[in-house]
């Protein structure tokens, strides 16, 4: 039962591996185990370019930055995004994403909780010998809770703790507990959004924001006999909206993300050790977004997507938009990829979130 395994676990870690970034990325970055976690949830940060650390004034913060949820302090909202992966490959999988962020006045800050389920499809079960014995599901989700506050002037701070369950095999495939992993993990997040700010003259007040996010930082994610690293990661982000009046809103934004695991063979570096070796090798991936807003109604955005030989070599333009009538805000997003025949190229992306706790405010 351990070749079969092994077999499972190294094709389904393979397989999710492919789904959330290049598998390239991932072998030479680290090879961390369930990457859905870096998946982007929502389909306004998709549309601008996988970005959203300084961005992020919903409750999408949860994913983004914790400490963006400082600054929500009159919102009550559900978000909800559904997406089906690869459907030219009728593989069966599908990603669905949920968020419920609520204002705590007597905490002075605002409560979330998250869950994020990644279906991986229907597999047989066979012997040594290739012999089929049955067929099982794979899934793999992720329930946090998180909170965020002002802690100073114009300063959010946010923390985000996880569960995080793997399912690649039932139980009955070897020993109990056999390819099923269990971990747990925390985000902690940062944002700088001044109220007052001159540049040459200029005023950004409350149109410029800095963020920082540091993800799923916890131990290993441990199948059988076997662990793997889980995808830590480093978000640095910049928001600058240049024109704002009673109409238009017009917003530039960018993140630079790093992958915080290194990984020789089988054998990886633990925390907080890969915090400083992973930087060794591997890239950054980059992200730029800028997003147009008509009457607070009407939402065009735009964006561009790129990353390093060594860290992947992706490299993809997408496009977006959104709606918003009284507590409802739909959005899509759209992906061109440089490369021909992409499994990501022309994906279609939607989400939607409920507000009832402020006013339209795109």
């Amino acid at each position: 039962m351990e070749f079969y395994m092994t077999l499972v676990r190294q094709f389904i870690l393979g397989l999710t591996v492919f789904l959330a970034t290049s598998s390239l990325a991932f072998s030479q970055a680290g090879g961390a185990a369930v990457p859905f976690l870096l998946i982007t949830p929502d389909s306004r940060a998709s549309g601008m370019g996988d970005i959203g650390t300084a961005m992020t004034d919903d409750v999408n913060a949860v994913f983004w930055n914790t400490g963006a949820l400082a600054f929500n302090d009159a919102s009550n909202q559900v978000a909800l995004s559904f997406a089906k992966w690869l459907p030219q490959f009728n593989a069966d999988l599908y990603y669905s994403y949920g968020t419920y962020g609520q204002y705590v006045e007597e905490l002075g800050g605002t409560i979330a909780g998250s869950f994020i389920f990644m279906n991986l499809g229907e597999f047989t079960k066979t012997n040594e010998n290739g012999q089929a014995l049955g067929k099982f599901r794979s899934n793999e989700f992720c329930l946090g809770i998180a909170y965020g506050t002002e802690v100073g002037n114009d300063v959010g701070l946010g923390v985000q703790v996880k569960y995080i369950q793997s399912n690649l095999a039932p139980a009955s495939a070897g020993t109990p507990g056999a390819g099923v992993g269990i971990s747990s993990a925390f985000d902690l997040g940062v944002m700088w959004r001044p109220s007052e700010l001159n540049i040459f003259g200029e005023e950004f007040g409350k149109r410029l924001s800095l963020g920082a996010n540091l993800q799923n930082f916890g131990p290993k994610m441990t199948y059988d006999r076997e662990s793997d690293p889980l995808p830590t990661n480093l978000r640095v982000g910049l928001a600058v909206t240049v024109l704002e009046d009673e109409f238009n809103k017009l917003t530039f934004s960018s993140d630079i993300m790093k992958l915080l695991v290194r990984r020789d063979g089988r054998n990886s570096d633990p925390l907080p050790i890969s915090l400083v070796t992973s930087w060794e090798r591997g890239g950054l991936e980059t992200g730029f977004g800028m997003e147009y807003v008509y009457d607070k109604s009407v939402a065009l955005r735009g964006g561009y997507f790129t990353e390093p030989a060594a860290a992947g070599a992706r490299e993809y333009f997408t496009l977006g938009a959104g709606v918003e009538y009284d507590i409802f805000r739909a959005d899509f997003s759209y992906y061109i990829t440089v490369e021909q025949n992409h499994p990501l190229g022309n994906t279609l992306r939607f989400s939607l979130i409920v507000d009832w706790g402020r006013e339209a405010n795109m």
